[in-house]
């Protein structure tokens, strides 16, 4: 999930249009949180709310997904010879036959795989790459039949069209019918013989596509190590990163490399890597570690190359779009989203149109300041350099106040303020539940004093095993259908996935913690608002609860929202305090920090429409891969030509890492960062028309963004929601003004 430099798969997950596929990405469970259990196999254990995450060897993991498909695959045969006996007799099947065995059918496959997808994100090996990869086919498999499932289908469209069952249905449950019909359709239900035979075919390709796709990326980011060992090379870089580049050069041979001494090895996980481009002073070391980053996964660099991998997804997403009567994927992903792809391309132009020029005043604004010409590699860190001198902001002084533990407790702070619930640190011992590395903490989320929800956050990089980025994952949705016996719902289960500097341990024994550079503090900020969403729910149909059928474009709303107030005066200066002294972040520190904020706006907006626009492009009916003479760079050189103020390198290779859109949910739908910012810039706005000194007027708003965005999830459309909450449609005009570009006319979606 998410608008930032590194990816955020999955928590981005986004709306969910059929309960496996749901399932399939959120585990859910059936049970309570006892501890023990009889089964030798972990991932059979049902008992659980909490996956046994310790305990799963990678040799159970077959057994155990050869015994959930195959009994999912009996349960699913019996309940859809029942819905076919009832459908001949002329009965309509009710909504509880429909929705909760969808639910309880794909909870039996979710369940396990869920797990076993979530350890090999974070804790990942070559055993349990093999495994993930030779069972993924049997899983999407089950998938591609449960969501064609003619019974169902067929089941569903006679609820709809009998008033006398359709009426009393609630709004939730409606909406619920009319996703599972949407979702059957887009999956293929409505195709026949070889047509179906080479749509499941694609679907198990594409699977296995995206999975060599990350496991390029991971390996060409695991591969790269550059060691240092003079002091001309690392001039410039602060001494937090000589002490994370010292722990690299300890772990990777040199048992004696100190911060101060040396030697040190960088690599390109993302805090070592932008602390080279924005600290150092060696423009070789800065240019050797850009070309190696763009080049990952390519030709030119490490790992498995992905240009090949890319150009067959393109085709084979082009194809299935085809089987299913449209003329791109591109239609296919916006026909479930709130945007039609007129809309969203004229957002993404009108969004262009007005930070271009301003782009190119602070393009040519930065090469005055450096005095020279600019190389892309130039440009991170000047622009450091320009801000640090600018607004006397300094990012490595800013992160002596930002301690993970610190952060969290204001985090945790403005939660309670905004949606009146409480944050409690458990043990994973006091829940009965495991973790999958020491570093993992354990949240309870609750209500009036009573637990509604709980989280992991995995916080820390840790090179080799975990894949980079941030996202939020469900471990498992708020639903009826799956409570355990004695329990009206389950609750929800949500992880926090983050890649931001571990404590080190200093030469002399000290530990410094791990200290979060700014952007780190907004991308808790922004997972935590998913999180919000998955797990403030009050919505019991499973299918729409939280995340659930929320569409993609919007599913970024409550995250930005969220990073809004990461700025927030009282939450800054709150949770701001020097991790030595405990003294409080001076105001005018806590003053830099905003005004910094819309520091080259422009240009940050314009690179990621750069990205999006380059998305659908990819994904247009108008490029063929592999047929004529346009390649997948030409079409990334053209978008860049009016996106971009200085030009590419000629081997330029990011496509290959973009997994937002080849490894994740993000396929011709890279917009929706910049569409969900309307709303989630329009949704602050209300708070500071009531004036964000006004207490009691926060508190107000923060209840209703509670009850409607967040509350409310997928049970009604997104635009629905927004207008719940917002009074009318969304405006881009807060969006434009938090960024210093509005112009007189408004923008409306």
């Amino acid at each position: 999930c998410l608008s930032r430099f590194y990816p955020s798969s999955s928590h981005s997950q986004g709306a969910k249009l059929h309960s496996f596929a749901a399932a399939s990405i959120a585990a859910v469970t059936m049970g309570s949180t006892a501890a023990s259990c009889s089964d030798d196999n972990p991932l059979l254990d049902r008992r659980l709310l909490f996956p046994r995450y310790a305990d799963v060897r990678v040799e159970q993991i077959s057994p155990a997904m050869h015994s959930s498909i195959e009994k999912a695959k009996k349960e699913l045969a019996a309940q859809e010879a029942q819905l076919e006996m009832k459908l001949q007799q002329g009965i309509t099947p009710t909504y509880a036959e429909l929705a909760d065995s969808l639910e309880q059918i794909g909870n039996i496959v979710s369940r396990p795989w869920s797990t076993v997808g979530h350890l090999k994100s974070v804790k990942d090996s070559d055993a349990l790459r093999a495994i993930h990869q030779e069972l993924q086919p049997l899983v999407v498999t089950f998938s591609t039949g449960i969501s064609q499932s003619q019974a169902y289908y067929r089941g569903w469209s006679a609820l709809r069209a009998n008033p006398d069952a359709w009426i009393p249905l609630s709004n939730q449950q409606r909406r619920v019918a009319e996703l599972e019909l949407m979702g059957a359709e887009l999956s293929g239900v409505g195709l026949e013989g070889e047509k179906k035979a080479r749509f499941n075919e694609i679907q198990k390709i594409l699977a296995q596509l995206s999975t060599k796709f990350s496991n390029n990326v991971l390996d060409a980011t695991k591969a790269f190590k550059h060691r240092l060992v003079s002091d001309d090379e690392v001039h410039g870089l602060p001494p937090s990163a000589l002490a994370m580049m010292a722990s690299n050069a300890r772990k990777h041979g040199d048992a004696e490399a100190t911060a101060e001494k040396g030697p040190w090895v960088v690599t390109l996980d993302a805090p070592c890597y932008m602390a080279v481009m924005k600290y150092a002073s060696s423009s070789a070391l800065r240019e050797h570690v850009y070309r190696a980053y763009l080049s990952r996964a390519s030709e030119y660099g490490d790992g498995g190359d992905n240009a090949p991998v890319i150009n067959e997804i393109l085709e084979l997403r082009a194809e299935k779009a085809a089987l299913l009567g449209y003329s791109s994927h591109a239609e296919v992903s916006l026909a479930k989203k709130m945007a039609t792809l007129e809309s969203a391309h004229a957002l993404m132009e009108d969004l262009r149109s007005k930070c271009y020029d301003a782009a190119v005043a602070e393009h040519e604004e930065l090469e005055k300041f450096a005095g020279k010409k600019l190389e892309l590699w130039d440009v991170a860190y000047y622009a450091e350099r320009m801000k640090i001198e600018r607004h006397s902001y300094d990012e490595e002084t800013v992160r002596q106040y930002l301690s993970l533990d610190n952060v969290l407790s204001g985090l945790f702070g403005v939660i309670s303020r905004l949606f009146d619930v409480t944050i409690v640190e458990r043990s994973p011992q006091e829940l009965h539940a495991q973790t999958w590395d020491d570093s993992v903490k354990m949240f309870e989320v609750q209500r009036g004093g009573q637990p509604c929800a709980y989280f992991y956050i995995d916080p820390y990089t840790r090179p080799g095993e975990k894949k980079g980025g941030a996202w939020m994952r469900g471990e498992c949705d708020r639903s009826k259908a799956l409570a355990s016996p004695g329990q009206e719902v389950q609750l929800p289960v949500a992880h926090m996935v983050t890649n931001q500097s571990a404590p080190v341990t200093n030469s002399d024994g000290t530990v410094t913690p791990s200290l979060m550079l700014f952007r780190e503090v907004e991308t808790m900020f922004h997972e935590c608002g998913h999180a919000l969403q998955h797990m403030l729910t009050h919505v019991d149909e499973g299918h729409v609860s939280g995340i659930n059928g929320v569409e993609w474009d919007a599913v970024e709303q409550p995250s930005q929202f969220m990073e809004y107030w990461a700025y927030d005066v009282p939450t800054l200066k709150g949770m701001a305090r020097h991790w030595k002294t405990g003294e409080s972040m001076p105001d005018e520190l806590v003053d830099k920090i905003r005004a910094a904020k819309t520091f080259r706006a422009a240009s940050m907006m314009l690179r990621q429409l750069k990205f999006s626009l380059t998305d659908l492009a990819l994904h247009d009916a108008s490029f063929v891969p592999k047929e004529g003479n346009k390649t997948i760079w030409d079409v990334d050189t053209e978008i860049g030509l009016k996106t971009s103020v200085m030009p590419s390198l000629a081997n330029d290779r990011f496509l290959c890492g973009f997994a937002h859109i080849f490894a994740g949910g993000y396929a011709a739908g890279y917009y929706s960062y910049k569409w969900a910012e309307v709303l989630s810039a329009d949704g602050f706005a209300a708070f500071e028309e009531a004036g964000l000194d006004n207490e009691a007027a926060v508190k107000q708003l923060g209840r209703r963004y509670r009850d409607t965005v967040l509350g409310l999830g997928g049970s009604r459309p997104a635009a629905e929601v927004f207008e719940a909450f917002r009074g009318r449609p969304p405006s881009a005009d807060a969006l434009l003004r938090h960024n210093d570009l509005l112009v007189p006319t408004q923008s409306k979606l």
